[in-house]
């Protein structure tokens, strides 16, 4: 029986490497099986993704619900985990839910409609903003006449070029149009679907989430070690302190600064109100860039109206990036994620290439995850070999490990 043991080890070895090439070169090269397998079990498995990311950004409001409204305090149920009381648990999630569907009806109620309007008026002054553009154009390219020339034939072909396909390709454009959106229509009824699937499940994940915490804590102490259920733990809770500060609080201050924009525009009576007020708020929720990316489009919409009023729209932006740089983001996400400048631009560039905006917003988040644990990683490393973990200490050279002689110094 010995015998036979000592070839188990080597030939399961033996075997998951082999298919490991095997699956890595079919990825490549082959038929792609397992990717389509993957995006089949990720379409299935889309609704709870839905929900679980929902009660992972609920799950705080119930809490402060329990807590402070009803004063309810967690039960031990049996010796596997402690709950709230069913009726307070099941009270928090409806309040919950209906403060949360109140608001988005206010906002859908007021925003859409004005939203609306402002992509009408857009739409409907193409023409006026061409004739604008090219006046610009003409006076700046005043004193070089060729090249002038040269922009004006551009703009005037493309300009053509748009008008023809709009009055003689209508109708050709019009049939692939109502094809796609007939396959639209189903996807956005598929998206819809599953997302009210998502909050189905996301009220079971709430209801039960002392439950789900438990069972995942028996699952993991039964896989692995002592000493490796400690460093497990210690790093779902930094992941969990980083993504749910960073998350939550990031997508609270882009509406807090969607709202501040379009009560400001408003008031100062800027054109394209809510459409500029969506751009800011949603590009908001991008570290570092967001700012710049929701301004500039913006000031260039407001430019087409008026100069004057795109300048004054300028300085309102930078009081408002002010005031969230130094007062609201601070009080909101604090120093959440601990990642230095560089490495946000870096996560940001990344996420954004391969994934797009999503990337750009969950990038951070990411890599500060991976970031903090590499500095733990290093830093013990460093206990180990007694040197210091303080980064001051390697501006002037390598420091002398504890148990080495100090002339041994790298320069």
């Amino acid at each position: 029986m010995t015998q036979k043991n000592k070839y188990v080890k080597p030939g399961l070895a033996v075997f998951c490497t082999v298919g490991a090439i095997l699956l890595f070169y079919d990825t490549l090269f082959g038929s792609k099986a397992l990717l389509r397998f993957g995006r089949e079990l990720l379409s299935a498995v889309e609704p709870i993704l839905y929900g679980a990311f929902m009660a992972y950004l609920l799950s705080p409001v119930i809490t402060f619900f329990e807590k402070r409204l009803f004063k309810a305090e967690k039960a031990t149920v049996g010796r596997h985990w402690r709950k709230v009381s069913g009726g307070v648990r099941a009270l928090s999630i409806f309040l919950t839910w209906a403060i949360l569907g109140v608001l988005l009806f206010l906002l859908g109620y007021v925003l859409l409609p004005e939203l609306y309007k402002s992509i009408v008026q857009l739409i409907a002054n193409v023409e006026t903003y061409y004739t604008t553009i090219s006046t610009w154009l003409h006076d700046l390219f005043e004193t070089y006449p060729q090249l002038e020339a040269w922009t004006v034939t551009q703009l005037d072909g493309y300009f053509l070029s748009m008008a023809d396909n709009l009055q003689n390709r209508l109708l050709e454009w019009a049939t692939s149009l109502m094809t796609l959106v007939s396959g639209g229509v189903f996807g956005v009824i598929g998206f819809f679907g599953n997302l009210l699937v998502g909050v189905i499940v996301s009220v079971y994940f709430l209801a039960t989430k002392e439950a789900v915490a438990a069972h995942t804590r028996k699952v993991v102490c039964g896989l692995f070690s002592g000493e490796k259920v400690y460093w497990i733990f210690r790093g779902a809770r930094k992941v969990d302190s980083i993504f749910s500060g960073f998350v939550r609080g990031k997508l609270l201050d882009s509406l807090i600064i969607g709202i501040l924009c379009f009560i400001g525009c408003s008031i100062l009576r800027f054109p394209y109100t809510p459409l500029v007020s969506v751009i800011v708020g949603v590009t908001n929720v991008i570290p570092f860039f967001g700012p710049f990316l929701g301004a500039i489009p913006s000031i260039f919409l407001i430019l087409l109206v008026s100069p004057l009023q795109a300048v004054y729209f300028s300085i309102f932006i930078l009081a408002l990036q002010q005031l969230d740089g130094n007062v609201i983001g601070p009080t909101i996400l604090g120093e959440k994620t601990g990642l230095p400048s560089l490495w946000v631009i870096l996560a940001i560039l990344v996420g954004g290439h391969f994934f797009g905006f999503i990337g750009m917003f969950f990038g951070v988040p990411v890599c500060a995850c991976g970031y903090n644990a590499v500095t733990f990683l290093v830093e013990r490393r460093l206990e180990k070999k007694h040197m210091s973990s303080d980064t001051g200490d390697y501006v002037a050279g390598v420091p002398a490990a504890g148990d080495e002689p100090a002339e041994e110094q790298t320069p």
